[in-house]
């Protein structure tokens, strides 16, 4: 079975149904408007439900409205769990992250924020180095990510892909939206790029919880193999003592995972099993 980066390598002009009938509704309506002014309410009418489902397709992270979207890992055993973390590196966080999944056997895909990449190399390195996977979570992580045009985005998506190249010595596969929030132009923007976008199955939520168990019970109910859990290396909330939550989080999720004789992987890249 094909991944999603090898779908989007594949077909570079490729958009998805959604956006080809968008823009046949928009034509469709500014014709209704001269041919027939006295329909103007329909034909208005279509283009806000039109506009609704876009929105709709932007803001729900695991839409696939707006083209390919990797929700659950594809053609892998049933058995495998994906592992990824946002918003790194850090520089003391994620080879602590590190040490857990080398302890547990596990492995991750990290989905790195350019800047910080080129601020502190050496932490993308060591996670390539120990058989993880580094992809790209943007350059700068912009709130206004969504609200980009294709100039700008492809910029954002460039220069972290250059940045992890530098540092890692393999070009990222896959992209993760800021805040999993997209607009209509990524879908092409990634495809030229050679990247599959990956949302995830579900997510702890540990930037903003400050207790463990309760993160940890977030991505444990009702796991299942193929699901990709999303924690974050960069950004983790503090507990009461000070410490990030992701990893007291971390081997809890691991053991949950045992329990259930599933097996925490990276996503695999195009071309290699997990």
């Amino acid at each position: 079975m094909r991944t999603s980066a090898e779908s989007a390598a594949e077909d570079p002009g490729a958009s998805s149904a959604f956006l080809r009938l968008s823009f046949a509704v928009h034509g469709l309506s500014a014709a209704a408007l001269l041919l027939a002014p006295e329909r103007w309410p329909a034909a208005v009418a279509a283009v806000g439900l039109n506009h609704a489902a876009i929105a709709y397709g932007s803001l729900w992270p695991r839409s696939r409205l707006l083209g390919p979207n990797m929700a659950r890992l594809p053609g892998l055993p049933p058995a495998h769990v994906a592992l990824t973390f946002d918003d790194g590196p850090d520089p003391d966080v994620t080879p602590a992250v590190l040490d857990i999944l080398d302890r547990h056997g596990a492995k991750a895909s990290f989905f790195c924020i350019g800047r910080k990449v080129e601020e502190h190399p050496e932490v993308a390195a060591l996670a390539a180095a120990r058989g993880h996977t580094v992809e790209n979570h943007s350059y700068s992580h912009p709130n206004s990510f969504a609200f980009r045009a294709t100039a700008g985005l492809a910029t954002e998506i460039q220069k972290a892909q250059e940045a992890i190249e530098r540092a890692t010595g393999s070009r990222p596969a896959y992209f993760r939206a800021p805040v999993g929030i997209r607009n209509p132009w990524l879908a092409s923007c990634l495809a030229r790029a050679g990247l599959g976008l990956v949302s995830w199955t579900r997510r702890g939520f540990d930037t903003v919880t400050r207790d463990a168990g309760v993160v940890a019970s977030r991505l444990g109910r009702g796991l299942r193999g193929g699901d990709i859990l999303l924690l974050h290396d960069g950004g983790s909330a503090r507990d009461a003592r000070g410490r990030p939550v992701v990893l007291a989080a971390l081997p809890r999720v691991l053991d949950a995972l045992a329990a259930l004789s599933l097996r925490g992987v990276a996503i695999p890249r195009p071309g290699r099993s997990a």
